[in-house]
């Protein structure tokens, strides 16, 4: 697995409207997060500009304004994320990770539901 960028939160809110919505501008980019966040437009060019930096985004001038398309896909920077937190929290068991959730009643019937699904799956793939 190639080494992502590290990510803060806020950057990573940024991101999601990029996957979400690229190519993207500036502006665009601006207007969809004042509406859902409380950060000013200054504070969101700081953080594509820092995306940029870090080798997260790409861009380039379209007209008069920079349009960005990421350069690391959603699913890879979640799943990275997600292996961190895991080897971090429960030393990479998963199962210790499923049965804290299960025991602390933080996953619902259809979670579970969605899990024995998925588990399914996997043992069908593996036969």
């Amino acid at each position: 697995m190639k080494a992502l960028p590290q990510i803060s939160e806020a950057e990573f809110e940024v991101m999601k409207v990029i996957w979400k919505h690229a190519p993207i501008s500036t502006n665009e980019i601006t207007d969809r997060l004042t509406q859902t966040t409380k950060w000013s437009p200054k504070t969101i060019q700081t953080l594509i500009k820092r995306l940029v930096t870090k080798g997260a985004l790409s861009h380039e001038k379209q007209s008069r304004v920079f349009v960005y398309t990421p350069l690391i896909e959603e699913r890879e920077y979640i799943g990275q994320e997600s292996h961190s937190f895991l080897e971090r929290y429960y030393n990479g068991d998963i199962t210790a990770m499923l049965s804290a959730y299960i025991e602390d009643d933080k996953l619902s019937e259809s979670e579970i539901d969605a899990l024995r699904s998925l588990l399914l799956k996997g043992t069908k793939r593996r036969n």
